[in-house]
């Protein structure tokens, strides 16, 4: 077996004090516990913001195109438009929309919903309603048959709301309507429900409603699409590639992207991630504080064995060594248990889905844990740096003791 080197084996030794020197090692422990708790709870605080993070940005790209192409006036000859956006660069899909707001009414309750027409063969190249729906189908949003209603598809949440399921029949009401003597009455429509879909985002499944085209030309009394969805092969260059789509068709046209829309959301969990991980990074500077304090201790334990190693030839940089190799197996040690013990505890809350919130207020079931390599690799160097920062102090007031005066009343 191969020899340690002096200062190590030194280091261990102290670390693993014994009988009267017990109270060493105690401190020892307790430093080494709060290295592992601080970087544990710093492992677990940005798994739940990268996971809250990523899984409303997947849901939210998921449920809507990436960028929104619309022109003064309106669209009047949506499928040569769509062609023209699908043969430029990055595109790799363009659907038809109008939007308008509507009143729903079932037989046991009734409420407000965005009402939005689609067209059923490109929708599905755009978004994931159609990969989404737990019951019914895109195509039955067309009449059946002769005396076959309407199609409506409408989220599972606003179904519950309603007390519907598939081929129940709803009226839908719109502020376009027909003018009359008592002024304008709102346009009354009786729909068919075609479809209940599950995006996993709750504005939309519990205040979306999709028809076909034609069905919402007449009901919001309208003669061209609103706008045209755009879906890219690379959602992160999706502001670029607006600009390109700009560029391409015109003055005309506008274009807005996605990313752009949810600006505000997007940099408010980015800056809540970042406050949060420097509000528990403090846990790590408490437990590097609690290093220099067990180092000081032993220094001032140990103050006659220090000089007896300087007596015997020992040089001031064996002992800073000693000390700094002290303090680093404490952190060493704590940030490999407590990374291991933030990725495990992330892994088993995010596989399990044990932690449970409101949907309505933050658009999913439950928390979402993801650990990220960058984020994992960051907080363990940095929670290794700052344990050996904390060792230097320590280490040069043991390195600077003078032989004589601590051996002087011995």
């Amino acid at each position: 077996m191969m020899d340690l080197p002096f200062e190590l084996h030194v280091a261990l030794r102290y670390l693993l004090a014994k009988r009267k020197q017990a109270f060493i090692s105690v401190i020892s422990f307790i430093s080494t516990l709060g290295v592992t708790v601080g970087v544990m709870a710093v492992i677990i605080a940005l798994a739940v913001m990268t996971g809250l993070q990523q899984e409303l940005r997947d849901r939210i790209f998921g449920s809507n195109p990436h960028i929104y192409v619309s022109k003064a006036g309106g669209i009047a000859d949506y499928q040569a438009e769509a062609d023209r956006l699908r043969a430029l660069p990055h595109v790799v899909g363009a659907a038809p929309a109008i939007m308008g707001r509507a009143l729903i009414t079932a037989q046991r309750n009734q409420d407000f919903i965005t009402l939005k027409g689609i067209d059923p063969r490109l929708e599905p190249a755009v978004s994931d309603v159609a990969k989404s729906l737990q019951s019914g189908s895109m195509d039955a949003l067309a009449p059946q048959s002769a005396d076959d209603r309407e199609g409506l598809l409408i989220g599972r949440d606003l179904a519950q709301t309603l007390g519907v399921k598939v081929g129940d029949e709803v009226v839908v009401l719109t502020p376009e309507g027909t003018l009359s003597p008592m002024g304008m009455i709102p346009g009354r429509r009786r729909l068919r429900v075609a479809g209940i879909f599950v995006l996993g985002l709750y504005e939309f499944d519990s205040s979306y409603g999709f028809v076909t085209l034609d069905t919402a030309k007449r009901m919001l009394d309208k003669e061209q699409v609103d706008y045209l969805q755009v879906k890219v092969d690379d959602l992160y260059q999706a502001p670029a590639i607006a600009r390109q789509i700009s560029a391409a068709l015109g003055d005309q046209y506008v274009t807005q992207d996605l990313a752009e829309m949810n600006r505000s959301l997007f940099s408010a969990l980015w800056l809540e991630k970042i406050a949060v991980s420097l509000a528990i990074f403090l846990i790590v500077m408490v437990a590097a504080l609690n290093i220099v304090a067990s180092l000081i201790l032993l220094v001032m334990e140990k103050h006659r064995d220090i000089a007896i190693l300087k007596t015997m030839g020992a040089s001031a940089r064996s002992v800073t060594t000693i000390f700094m190799l002290q303090g680093l197996i404490i952190g060493m040690i704590g940030t490999a248990v407590g990374a291991g013990a933030g990725w495990g505890v992330s892994a088993v809350f995010n596989r399990y889905k044990l932690i449970h919130v409101p949907v309505d207020i933050y658009q999913v079931s439950y928390l979402p844990f993801t650990v990220l390599l960058s984020d994992f690799l960051i907080v363990v160097a940095t929670a290794v740096v700052v344990c050996f920062v904390a060792t230097l102090y320590p280490s040069r007031q043991a390195a600077r003791l003078d032989p004589a005066q601590a051996l002087r009343y011995e």
